[in-house]
């Protein structure tokens, strides 16, 4: 219990876990300035959703590489090191997840993340891309779930350890979706075995798409997917204030999930972990296949479909009241220039008077040249 009053008071106080010790150069690879409109982007198209919800005050807590504190699209609501190395990361990946999860719009870039309200909580447990120190990521599943967290992400994948499934069993008891990447495969891995803690029951587990929505060929199919998400080819925030737009993984497309899993907790508040996870599932776009669970999640489903094992009376959201224009916004009539009005009228009068003249003048005329301007006889 100590241990874990530790790590919580160390979120909400941001500060280092251990003491700083000296390490190797924080070098991550350089990202780019210059992006498109992601496919993923396009396929999900997060912001439809969000005149139903944008996962505002939902806690997610991202297990990852840590976060770059100082890209304009990331506002952190805390953040751990447990690592002893420093907030900084130094990979990318961790800055990576959290875009995708909650990336803030800003007009003219075209990136942003699922859910834009949630309140993201980053817990550094590597400074690696590949995997990390288990130990380290217990307790960054077990700090989060006891700070309130959610929605845990967690795009790396391990061997099964007792303690690793004690610890996202106490997540999940304590009402936290978790989401864990199902796992990549390389010819480096040989024989594919199931990844954890994407494996342990009760977790959503998911597999990477590309842009056709086929499953990637790294998948890993040996782990029980439960749905797959935009794993190839994707883009997010990077560090040095910049953009990846060549992310494959499913640790990439876990954090989809976790995303639509912030929006559907935001719009059914009442709803329990497995009752989130089982909404995810059910309106997933439908799929066969190893590796592929139920498909491609889909956000504007998982927060609006009505579900007929959900309780009938299970309190929904309602989506915010458009906000009124601010004032100025419609411009008032302007005052009558009387003055003008006059003088169109007095232009009007004469030009009146002018038609009348030469209407008359016409008829006179003539007249006249006739008689010799002589005057008329009476009868």
């Amino acid at each position: 219990m100590i241990g874990r009053a530790l790590v919580a008071s160390a979120l909400a106080l941001q500060i280092p876990l251990v003491p700083a010790v000296a390490r190797e150069a924080c070098n991550p690879a350089r990202g780019t300035l210059e992006i498109g409109e992601s496919w993923a982007q396009k396929r999900l198209d997060p912001k439809r959703v969000w005149s139903l919800s944008t996962g505002a005050g939902v806690p997610v807590a991202i297990i990852d590489t840590g976060v770059d504190l100082e890209h304009p699209q990331i506002r952190l609501a805390g953040k751990a090191d447990l690592t002893g190395s420093g907030y900084r990361d130094c990979i990318g990946h961790g800055t990576a997840v959290a875009g995708i999860i909650g990336a803030q719009y800003m007009r003219g870039v075209l990136f942003y993340g699922m859910a834009p309200g949630a309140r993201l909580l980053s817990y550094k447990f590597t400074e690696t891309e590949r995997n990390g120190d288990t130990q380290l990521l217990v307790k960054g599943i077990k700090a989060a779930a006891d700070q309130g967290a959610k929605v845990i992400n967690v795009s790396s994948r391990t061997l099964d350890q007792p303690a690793l499934e004690a610890a996202v069993q106490y997540a999940i008891a304590k009402d936290a979706v978790v989401v864990a990447a199902a796992g990549n495969v390389t010819k480096e891995d040989g024989t594919p075995s199931p990844a954890y803690p994407a494996s342990y029951e009760g977790v959503l587990a998911v597999g990477a798409a590309g842009p056709s929505g086929v499953l990637a060929e790294f998948s890993n199919t040996k782990t029980p997917v439960s749905v797959i998400g935009p794993g190839e080819g994707v883009t997010s925030t990077w560090t040095g204030r910049s953009y990846n737009e060549d992310l494959d993984g499913t640790s990439y497309a876990a954090p989809y999930v976790a995303g639509v899993a912030a929006l559907v907790r935001a719009r059914y508040p009442t709803l329990d972990q497995s009752q989130v996870r089982q909404r995810i599932i059910a309106t997933a776009d439908g799929a066969t296949g190893a590796g592929k669970g139920a498909g491609m999640v889909n956000p504007m489903l998982a927060v609006s479909a009505i579900l007929p094992d959900e309780p009938a009376n299970a309190p929904v959201v309602a989506p915010p009241p458009p906000s009124p224009l601010p004032r100025g916004a419609v411009a008032k009539a302007p005052p009558v220039d009387q003055a003008a009005v006059d003088l169109a009228l007095l232009v009007a009068a004469c030009a009146l008077g002018l038609v009348i003249v030469v209407a008359a003048a016409r008829a006179v005329i003539p007249m006249g040249r006739r008689r010799g301007w002589r005057a008329g006889r009476p009868d």
